[in-house]
């Protein structure tokens, strides 16, 4: 076996263990993957990451099936709308360069980095009551064209709008997110392969890879503390969106653009969690004072 082709096997495993852990991630590392260890092009990248990402989604679904972190009826009426988008995108990415669908997904990279190093709100089941399921085809369909045009966006976007919509637990949007991104995967695969092909062979053997993480990730679930694991993974997705954007704009405004937007995120990172950097950041409002006392 070549070299090569052991470290994209290797890489691969990892992109498994962030699905199966996180319930997201997996393309987020895999187009890289894909793109400048295995060397395709982006289009190709793109659509073997939805045919790896979907399946190995699928995969881990099931032991978070057996625990019970799947809630179907907003996974299934979240699908239905995302499975359109995700059609359309991969569609539509026919007629977009590769370099402005690498670019894109840089962007959604450090997007995503914002938000796992950010974290989440907690919230519970009993919030979701009195919200209709009609609130998820909206948020569902721009998931799911995101997620077509450029094979990513799915766990990262999805969890939150989940937690958010559904009012879920995070490990019940973890579930029921792979759920969504294995049915929004072959969506936009079917609308990518219109005009794209896929080396099959190492499809699958990436796939098997990918799954053997994800298994993994599923089983360590309940024991790694989520919050540490994901911060830490924000911050390497932060570096892995620098270096695409870096990679796919023309120099110097490629390097230009990837550093200030290295230092915008690190500036926001700093404001919100270092109380001495908050204090002098010009867009963090002042916490109010004690209210007056009557006399």
């Amino acid at each position: 076996m070549e070299p090569l082709l052991i470290l994209v096997l290797a890489l691969s495993v990892v992109v498994g263990l962030a699905l199966g852990l996180l319930g997201g991630g997996g393309s987020i590392l895999m187009v890289p993957l894909l793109t400048y260890v295995a060397g395709m092009d982006a289009k190709q990248a793109i659509t073997t990451s939805l045919f790896v990402v979907g399946v190995t989604s699928l995969a881990s679904l099931l032991p978070h099936a057996r625990a019970r972190n799947v809630r179907w009826a907003a996974g299934l009426v979240f699908a239905a709308s995302s499975m359109s988008g995700a059609l359309l995108g991969g569609l539509a990415s026919a007629a977009i360069p590769g370099g402005v669908l690498m670019a894109a997904f840089a962007i959604i990279m450090l997007a995503s980095a914002r938000n796992m190093i950010r974290g989440r709100k907690k919230d519970n089941d009993a919030a979701a009551k009195g919200r209709s399921l009609l609130l998820y085809i909206p948020v569902g369909l721009a998931v799911g064209m995101v997620t077509g045009l450029v094979g990513a966006g799915g766990g990262f976007l999805i969890v939150p709008a989940l937690v958010l919509l559904a009012g879920v637990q995070m490990k019940h949007g973890v579930g029921t997110s792979l759920l969504v991104i294995s049915l929004n995967s072959a969506s936009g695969m079917l609308g990518h392969l219109n005009s794209t092909s896929v080396n099959w062979p190492l499809a699958l053997s990436i796939t098997a890879a990918a799954i053997i993480g994800s298994l993994v990730g599923a089983r360590l679930t309940a024991r790694v503390p989520e919050q540490k694991l994901r911060r830490g993974f924000g911050y390497f997705v932060l570096a892995m969106g620098i270096f695409v954007l870096s990679q796919e704009l023309p120099n110097p405004a490629g390097l230009v653009l990837a550093s200030a937007a290295a230092v915008a995120v690190i500036a926001w990172v700093l404001c919100t969690k270092v109380p001495a950097v908050a204090a002098i950041c010009p867009w963090r409002k002042a916490p109010a004072g004690p209210a007056p006392t009557a006399g």
